[in-house]
């Protein structure tokens, strides 16, 4: 890994952030031929939400950009062996989510129509379908699910090595330990970068730096509205008779959701008294609604031993959707973040989306509706898939 010893005086382009969206930002910059691309991280590659992600990969969204922008970083992750040379073990054995109201019902049919429509294969099917694809559910007052069989899941660590090492192949500077501090300006123009390992001259700046966009948004008066919010999960111990093709299963109603992990099972849940905040620690209050959720919903579960248990942190913004474009000023802030959980799943498109803005041209969706400014003018028009 490169360090702040071999800081860079200049730099055509400062990525601030090293997660999956700022390595997918730095690649794609460079292998369209930018030179002098450099990205700072204060730890190491991938050691903040994206290390703590649940690696999950659908399509199942409410908003067309949302869609298209998923769908597009699907394409990429199973065409990632061969375009990075780094497998990343994409199982794709679908997503299913449990609906247990009418009105979900009719939200989710809403949203399959609009999937279908952009070519997905996802569908509304009935209980007894979803219990024969998820054994382990219990399905007392279910009513439907949906289901899409192309999503899946994947090793975030992994594709963080494989951006990374394409990013540093094609001219890319890697920086770890090498934590922002400021952004200078001048005239309205930025100027610089200060780190820890001193200053990198820039006139263009990319904030990718996830839960902690709002920080970095504040150096050049830019509000960009995101707030962290602890998220826990665990792994199992082994368990006998796991379904190998397991779709990876939310329950909609609690969020409790689960997929299979080694010889295990992933689990997961959002805590219904989590405050906003830089919080990793896990939480014993977090265990005992995981345990009422898995009673619930996979009662068969509720024996198995606990492996691992750790946090990450979800950038929420008040509309669940994120925040993807350019400053009116200072000259030149670009940003990409606020996925509030869906992130790492869109990843590969929001790079190359960085990447279009940057050179300034039209990326291949309209991102104008995730500006950071739309809070200012209007009511937010929120994600719903969002757990």
């Amino acid at each position: 890994m490169e360090t702040s010893r071999r800081l860079p005086g200049f730099a055509r382009v400062v990525v601030i952030g090293g997660g999956v969206t700022g390595i997918s930002t730095a690649y794609h910059l460079a292998a369209a031929g930018v030179t002098d691309v450099v990205l700072v991280e204060r730890g190491a590659l991938g050691s903040g939400s994206t290390g703590r992600a649940a690696g999950g990969v659908r399509t199942q969204f409410s908003d067309r950009a949302n869609i298209e922008m998923a769908v597009r970083s699907l394409n990429t992750y199973r065409q990632f062996g061969e375009r990075f040379g780094q497998d990343i073990d994409l199982r794709q054995t679908g997503y299913l989510f449990l609906l247990d109201s009418a009105a979900t019902v009719s939200a989710f049919e809403r949203n399959v129509a609009l999937q279908n429509e952009l070519g997905l294969p996802s569908r509304m099917i009935s209980v007894a379908e979803a219990k024969r694809l998820t054994p382990l559910i219990d399905t007392d007052g279910l009513v439907a699910a949906a289901y899409s069989p192309t999503d899946g899941y994947c090793t975030p660590e992994s594709v963080v090595l494989g951006f990374a090492g394409a990013a540093r192949r094609h001219g890319a500077r890697l920086l770890t330990h090498c934590a922002a501090t400021g952004i200078d300006i001048n005239a309205d123009r930025i100027v610089g970068v200060r780190t820890e390992g001193g200053r990198i001259e820039t006139d263009t700046v990319i904030c990718a730096a996830g839960a902690w966009s709002r920080q970095i948004g504040e150096w050049t008066s830019t509000e960009l509205a995101v707030t962290p919010l602890r998220r826990q999960l665990l792994v199992t111990e082994p368990m006998a008779d796991l379904p190998p093709d397991l779709p990876f299963t939310i329950d909609f109603g609690t969020s409790f959701y689960l997929r299979n992990e080694g010889a295990g099972l992933l689990l997961g849940a959002s805590d219904l008294g989590e405050t906003p905040g830089y919080h990793l620690g896990p939480t014993e209050d977090w265990l005992s609604q995981i345990s009422h959720a898995v009673q619930h919903r996979a009662p068969r579960l509720a024996e198995s031993g606990v492996a691992h248990h750790w946090a990450g942190l979800y950038e929420m913004t008040p509309d669940h959707n994120a925040l993807i474009g350019e400053a009116d000023g200072p000259s030149r802030f670009l940003y990409a973040g606020g996925f509030s959980g869906h992130g790492f799943m869109m990843a590969p498109a929001v790079g190359e989306i960085m990447r279009d803005l940057f050179l300034g041209r039209p990326p291949f969706i309209d991102v104008s509706q995730f500006h950071a400014r739309r809070f200012q003018h209007a009511a937010p028009h929120p994600e719903l898939n969002i757990v």
